[in-house]
């Protein structure tokens, strides 16, 4: 098999708010026809206001990007960088008509996110379909998901290492973080390598984490929940379990909270859990040690190139696991029907009966 010769790199990602009159509209963007009730969105916008209305993920996006093209500088090659948001300027839309004045036609793209399931890859994927449909003469090929990726592995166990050595570990609770879906969206029915890939992925990395980080007994826990709050989501919330933990009278006086399911400092992670979470902990007289994410360590770079030459080259990436990545679109392939599509819920009377 020849390999494919990228010419440019486009670095996929949510989006987010750089100003206070961005927030509202950047928001009934994202939640467009999810029905997200009007409260939670303005709670939401809240969390952005306590910051000037930035969120931080663009930022971090480029200086992701600046890492990426100094290490490509490092190796002696030559793949221009573009970034494009699903949500938000600077949009992908725009990033594939400067691609496309620029002269390139061969584009890997690398989404800022580890999973597979419908949140976390298939979205990516659908808009990965609409740029070719808005750019025929152009070819996109989404990269590997890298949850169990040794470095991304390595890099998240270097900072638990540390945690857990540094505390008392007879009263320390290790919880592992990562966005909540509906339970609707994980259970996808694309078939059984598909069900559950989402959270299984998550549990996958913790788990290999842990190991590589010598911690001996962890939990898994979700935040950032929205919509619906009839619809069942993911479950336990990471506030919620804490505070479980502390009724428990079990003499657990300090989470260290690990955000596996981040690779930057984004909004979900410094209000989530840098600020509600934190004060959780503050009122029951718990403290509370949240690890960095990894993303913007010069190491991670060295991954998304990595994906990049094993993606050229039609080779499946490292991996610390075996479970599936289905859901990648290699060489330009595309996903098989159904993939990572959730399931529609039962009617009442339908799942009384199963």
């Amino acid at each position: 098999m020849s390999e494919i010769q990228f010419d440019a790199l486009l670095v996929l990602s949510f989006g987010g708010p750089e100003g206070e009159d961005e927030v509202i509209p950047f928001l009934e963007n994202v939640t467009r026809g999810r029905g997200i009730p009007r409260e939670r969105l303005a709670e939401v916008g809240e969390h952005y206001f306590n910051f000037g209305g930035v969120s931080p993920i663009n930022g971090q996006n480029r200086e992701i990007i600046a890492n990426v093209e100094a290490e490509i500088a490092q190796r002696g090659e030559t793949l221009p960088v573009y970034f494009g948001n699903r949500n938000w300027h600077p949009y992908a839309a725009d990033a594939a008509d400067q691609i496309a004045a620029d002269g390139h036609k061969n584009i890997a793209v690398f989404a800022t996110s580890a999973w597979g399931g419908y949140s976390a890859c298939r979205q990516y994927d659908e808009d990965i379909v609409k740029l070719r449909e808005a750019h025929p003469e152009l070819e996109f090929t989404k990269l590997w998901q890298f949850y169990a990726h040794p470095i991304f592995i390595k890099l998240m166990a270097d900072h638990v290492r540390a945690a857990w050595e540094a505390a008392d570990q007879s009263a320390t609770r290790v919880l592992f973080a990562a966005h909540s879906v509906p339970n609707v969206a994980d259970d996808a029915s694309g078939g059984p390598d598909d069900a559950n890939l989402y959270s299984r992925q998550v549990a996958e990395a913790a788990r290999l984490i842990a190991l590589e980080a010598g911690v001996p007994d962890y939990e898994v826990v979700w935040q950032s929940r929205s919509g619906d709050p009839r619809t069942p989501w993911l479950e336990p919330d990471v506030v919620d379990r804490t505070e479980e933990i502390d009724d428990a009278n079990e003499g657990v006086k300090h989470i260290i909270c690990v955000p596996v399911g981040f690779i930057t400092d984004h909004m979900e992670v410094i209000w989530d859990l840098d600020t509600e979470l934190k004060e959780a902990c503050e009122e029951r007289g718990m403290t509370l040690t949240r690890t960095p994410t990894v993303g913007l360590e010069p190491a991670f770079a060295k991954l998304v190139l990595d994906l990049v030459d094993n993606t050229a080259a039609g080779t499946e990436p490292e991996s610390l696991s075996t479970i599936t990545v289905q859901g990648c679109t290699l060489n330009g392939a595309p996903c098989k029907e159904g993939c990572c599509a959730p399931q529609r819920p039962k009617p009442a009377a339908a799942a009384a009966q199963a």
